[in-house]
């Protein structure tokens, strides 16, 4: 039978595993729940300078403790930081990687950037102990929980001993950065989704197909998921049900997911965009790309906005890309300035670094002499949407339109590091805005669909003004990957709805 190393989550210990580990050990398993220094049992005393690092070498003492041969490393949350960084240094000793409902950190990053409660978050990414100066983030407050993830199907007993053992956390625990070797790259790895805490099997796949890059790893072979039907803190909501995956996932049991269909052999963005417009003079300025038209003085400008979350090495940029190239000049060819940026939506906890990435673009496109600065339109495309928040709830008076192809338009539900403002669903029509124009994918996937609908139903009910500019056989990026007759009329009716706004 199988040997496991079990760390949990922030703020708790190894007490969180008790009834799953006595599962574990009735069915013959090993069970070793792991107290890491300044967390449970291990809390008092301990000095506020303790990192990641020392979390990981506890991980490893234990690892060498072990006289089996081989073990399964669990991580639940903050956890699975210290157990990649010990399969990392032991990947001899490590028969499986098995991470419950988090997702798997890359080398260089650390915890706090998958911390899903946004205060906490911010502040911490900002350099700033939210503590003090003591150097430790205290557990969240009784009936903040959730914050944290989801409470569903916790009994009340139990939750109650979450909220009364709960201890704060070293503050460096969080902000250190993850440094992996690639030792432990090939390792299996198994993922338990928590169902209702947001993440589903469906929503991985449909993220390989659409979503960051570093998606695709999860089709490799080594990689497993289950689902559970519970929300984040399963140990405590579903110990019988979260052994019993354990298990079968300790023999390689569980889902294996696809690799995306391709039509083409190189990556959607790279593909050439439909429409052939005549290349324009461009201006660079930082991150911001002028297209600029045939024209005596100054004129309206739309300014393109990108998507993502984009790899911080992905080349060429978005701006540099053969879509939005296409759509700066293709604006230009009407006559107004067509503006392309890079902002920085590496990932999905960037969306308050991207929104003050387009704010500063806006202000360099207002005051650049080719573009008439009190007529502006704005132009989401994608995840990007998100980011129509800021100019819904508190639109300036030159904004004179603000499209979306295919927006997200709510944070998707395992999008839990997404700050909570950025939510356009919830501003649009609360203030005299501008029209939008919003051109709808028919073949779009379902959960950014619901976004979209949920948008513009609130939207009626506001009394906002969107124009819906249909696509009914066209997919999310069909300007790339359906260059149809078809396509190109929905382009040109967007562009020429937008261009009314801004010359009318």
């Amino acid at each position: 039978m199988a040997t496991f190393v079990l760390v949990s989550d922030g703020f708790t210990g190894g007490w969180v595993w008790e009834e799953t580990a006595a599962r574990l050990a009735e069915a013959g398993a090993e069970a070793h729940p792991v107290d890491l220094t300044g967390t449970g049992a291990r809390s008092a005393g301990a000095a506020p300078g303790i990192d990641l690092e020392a979390h990981i070498e506890e991980v490893v003492r234990r690892v060498d403790r072990i006289e089996a041969a081989e073990v399964v490393l669990v991580g639940h949350g903050y956890g699975l930081h210290p157990v990649l960084g010990a399969a990392d240094r032991r990947p001899g000793r490590v028969a499986r990687i098995v991470s419950v409902d988090t997702d798997l950190p890359q080398d260089g990053e650390p915890a706090v950037r998958s911390v899903p409660d946004p205060d906490v978050r911010e502040r911490l990414l900002g350099g700033a102990d939210p503590a003090g100066a003591d150097g430790w983030v205290p557990p969240p407050t009784p009936g903040t929980w959730s914050r944290w993830g989801s409470l569903h199907g916790i009994p009340a007993e139990a939750l109650d001993r979450l909220e009364r053992l709960a201890s704060p956390q070293p503050a460096r625990t969080f902000t250190e950065p993850l440094r992996l070797t690639g030792a432990a790259s090939a390792l299996p790895s198994t993922g338990i989704l928590c169902t209702v805490n947001g993440t589903s099997i469906d929503l991985i796949q449909m993220l390989m197909e659409s979503g960051p890059p570093r998606m695709q790893t999860y089709a490799e072979e080594r990689f497993r998921f289950f689902e559970l039907g519970t929300g984040h803190w399963p140990m405590l909501s579903a110990p019988a049900e979260l052994a019993d995956v354990l298990l079968r996932a300790a023999v390689g049991g569980g889902r294996r997911l696809t690799a995306p269909v391709r039509e083409h052999q190189q990556p959607s963005h790279l593909l050439p965009f439909l429409l052939d417009p005549p290349e324009r003079p461009r201006d660079r300025v930082g991150r911001v790309d002028f297209h600029l038209p045939e024209a005596d003085g100054p004129r309206p400008a739309v300014v393109f906005v990108h998507g993502g979350p984009v790899a911080p090495d992905q080349r060429p940029t978005p701006r540099d890309s053969p879509f939005f190239l296409g759509y700066g000049r293709y604006a230009a060819s009407t006559g107004i300035v067509g503006v392309t940026l890079d902002h920085r939506l590496h990932d999905l906890v960037d969306y308050p670094q991207a929104a003050r990435d387009l704010a500063e673009a806006v202000d360099v496109v207002r005051a650049h002499p080719a573009v008439d600065g009190e007529r502006i339109a704005l132009w989401f495309f994608s995840a990007g949407g998100l980011l129509t928040t800021d100019w819904l709830a508190a639109p300036p008076p030159w904004l004179r339109c603000l499209a979306a192809n295919y927006p997200v338009l709510a944070p998707l539900s395992g999008w839990r590091t997404v700050d909570t403002r950025f939510r356009p669903v919830d501003v649009v029509g609360t203030a005299d805005g501008p029209p939008i124009v919003l051109t709808r994918a028919g073949l779009e996937q379902p959960v950014f669909a619901a976004t979209v609908e949920a948008f513009l139903a609130a939207a009626v009910e506001r009394g906002a003004e969107v124009e819906v500019i249909d696509a009914p056989d066209a997919r999310h990026g069909f300007e790339l990957v359906d260059p149809t007759d078809a396509s190109r009329a929905v382009v040109a009716r967007a562009m020429a709805a937008v261009h009314a706004h801004l010359t009318g």
